[in-house]
């Protein structure tokens, strides 16, 4: 394979919203081309997932299976919080505090029966952070994912890394999830003084979050714990 692919989903929107920052940042890198030092050719395409629990993993492996990437950036709406954050870790458990847009709102069942009851990130999460606050744009490594569908498919996601590689990719697939924001739109609309993002500003922090995840292989050893 030339070069090398990169895959970022973001999610439809739910829980009656009309726009979701995740799919809106994603698809504006839709088509994204640069090159690394060294000259190596890097492709970003994007697709949009189902927020339905189940569909969400089938669209996620669809989506591999097309693209063949060497990364992939899951990308999803974190209402409430105020920075970018790489999460560090999925957990095997489905626990909808609302329905999905498909009606569904499974409690305390596993996303895949019979697997692990966690997986870490691949991604440099600590490194993503760092590289983020240096670029002026508020970062923190999360480590809850949450029990709905971005948690899901962020499992779905390690699971398959783990469980099923894709043998013609050099260096192997690697990936991982990342919570943005609300847009300040959002914000607005629900009111209670939620935090938000621009755009802009979160696309800029995609961009940086792809070429960091692509240099770094080995994560920085520093801080990024909490103590609740």
């Amino acid at each position: 394979m030339t070069g090398t692919r990169v895959l970022i989903t973001g999610f439809e929107p739910f829980d009656r919203d009309s726009i979701n920052p995740s799919w809106e940042a994603a698809r504006a890198l839709d088509g994204w081309r640069f090159e690394l030092p060294g000259g190596q050719s890097v492709r970003v395409q994007a697709r949009r997932m189902p927020c339905v629990f189940g569909a969400a993993l089938r669209a996620m492996d669809e989506a591999i299976d097309e693209v063949r990437p060497g990364l992939v950036l899951a990308i999803g709406q974190a209402g409430g919080r105020s920075e970018i954050t790489p999460e560090r870790v999925a957990i095997n458990m489905d626990d909808g505090r609302i329905c999905d847009n498909a009606g569904c709102q499974p409690i305390d069942v596993p996303v895949i029966e019979g697997a692990p009851a966690a997986y870490f990130s691949t991604l440099p999460v600590k490194a993503l952070v760092s590289t983020l606050r240096a670029a002026g744009i508020p970062a923190a490594v999360s480590n809850s994912a949450g029990t709905f569908v971005c948690n899901h498919i962020f499992f779905g996601l390690m699971h398959r890394i783990a469980t099923r590689p894709l043998a013609d990719v050099q260096g192997g697939l690697r990936g991982g999830f990342i919570h943005i924001p609300l847009l300040p739109e959002q914000a607005a609309r629900l009111g209670g003084g939620l935090a938000s993002l621009s755009l802009d500003t979160v696309i800029e922090a995609l961009r940086i979050s792809v070429r960091t995840a692509l240099l770094v292989r080995e994560d920085v050893r520093e801080t990024g714990g909490t103590l609740n």
